[in-house]
């Protein structure tokens, strides 16, 4: 081999081996970015183009050098940290999961803040949530089981509601078909419009049973319920009933003014509160009152409601 082709050679692998050091470097420098990610749909540039806008230190190069790595993914990823590598960031863009957002609904809690929740932590308008879910809800509240939910970013405010509301539903029908072999809606739902008051009067689910042997004893009296828990709906889920807002309140959820159940469910409800409202315990109480120890003292008579009272209020 000539002298001359021997140094093209050595040059050659020089300014190979020049280039992998430089790439290598260049690969191993820092990137900030957020802990999820949305990539658009469109060609590699456009998406290169479009994490650069939002401040991401992406250029042209990567474009060229993503192909190493595989097709960009569309939608939100997760990434799980702020900050990484150039390689590590290509990477995870061809790679990392679909983003995950986590979002529970405690029994008790109400579908006006739950949305509110979901709106907040997903990204998502709260008026086209409310929207969705009058579409698809037969009942204001009570109809979206109380779960952990696990709800991929991006997904819109359509979908989503149509996914909880119709999932719970599916649920709501296996357990009345459970429990009585047939689903009758309207029947099941005024179950669950007790388990509600249930849910927010008892103390614990042990107690359950007997609010719910109240709550029947009541109406079977023709009685006003009379239950601070059923002027906890919607909006006001956390304000404490006072005698002012019981005095104000015209809505059929005032049950210190109205007869009968409220027209729907207060709150979200647990199998618990279910089963007890369902079958109550057999006894003849008519009142409670909340002890010192949180738990209730349940009497017959009003007679014995008012020593109750006394003794709480000492």
């Amino acid at each position: 081999m000539s002298k001359n082709i021997l140094r093209i050679v050595e040059w050659s692998i020089f300014v190979v081996v020049v280039i992998i050091l430089s790439l290598c470097f260049y690969l191993t420098q820092p990137v900030k970015t957020s802990l999820v990610l949305f990539l658009p749909s469109g060609s590699q540039t456009a998406i290169i183009s479009y994490l650069h806008k939002n401040g991401i230190d992406l250029n042209l190069l990567d474009k060229y050098l993503l192909r190493f790595f595989g097709y960009p993914q569309q939608g939100w990823i997760e990434i799980g940290t702020t900050r990484l590598t150039k390689a590590d960031l290509l990477y995870k863009i061809t790679h990392a999961k679909a983003a995950i957002v986590k979002v529970t609904l405690v029994p008790g809690e109400t579908s006006e803040l739950f949305i509110s929740q979901l709106a907040k932590k997903l990204g998502l308008d709260k008026r086209k949530l409310f929207v969705a879910y009058k579409k698809y809800a037969p009942y204001m509240d009570g109809v979206i089981w109380p779960d952990t939910y696990y709800i991929p970013m991006g997904i819109s405010e359509e979908h989503l509601m149509n996914y909880l509301i119709s999932k719970s539903i599916e649920r709501h029908k296996r357990l009345a078909k459970k429990i009585f072999g047939v689903y009758n809606e309207t029947k099941w739902f005024r179950y669950v419009t007790i388990a509600s008051i249930i849910q927010k009067e008892a103390a614990n689910k042990d107690e359950m049973p007997i609010i719910s042997a109240v709550i029947y004893n009541r109406l079977r009296k023709h009685m006003r319920l009379q239950m601070d828990g059923t002027l906890n709906y919607g909006k006001y889920s956390h304000i404490k009933v006072t005698k002012r807002r019981i005095k104000s309140d015209k809505s059929h959820f005032n049950t210190y003014k109205y007869k009968g159940l409220p027209p729907t469910p207060v709150g979200s409800v647990s199998l618990y509160a279910l089963k007890a409202a369902i079958k109550p315990a057999n006894v003849n109480y008519l009142y409670f009152v909340k002890g010192k120890n949180g738990r209730h003292i349940f009497t017959k008579s009003y007679k014995s409601h008012l020593k109750a009272l006394k003794s709480v209020n000492k």
